[in-house]
């Protein structure tokens, strides 16, 4: 079976779709959330550069076509700071 290649929204880069963060804006609510519900998915690399490029360009928002506030980057900067603790601690 072939892996599912998606790009990220930030540096481009193309891989399997396991390697990135699903941001999905769920329809009808138009609310932005991550790695669940059915909608316009965007993904991102789960590191520092990625997430910093995407907020300030608002990549993320434009290319959901929805607004994404600025909440909702604080916890994706939470979860990258969870993950780089969980991987230094291996």
């Amino acid at each position: 079976m072939l892996p599912n290649y998606r790009r990220c929204v930030s540096c481009r880069k193309i891989a399997p779709k396991e390697e990135f963060w699903r941001v999905v804006r769920v329809f009808p609510s138009q609310t932005v959330q991550l790695d669940q519900g059915m909608g316009r998915s965007a993904y991102l690399c789960p590191n520092r550069a990625c997430l910093q490029t995407a907020q300030k360009k608002n990549r993320l928002g434009r290319s959901l076509k929805a607004s994404v506030l600025e909440e909702f980057y604080q916890v994706l900067w939470q979860r990258l700071f969870e993950t780089d603790a969980e991987s230094q601690t291996r």
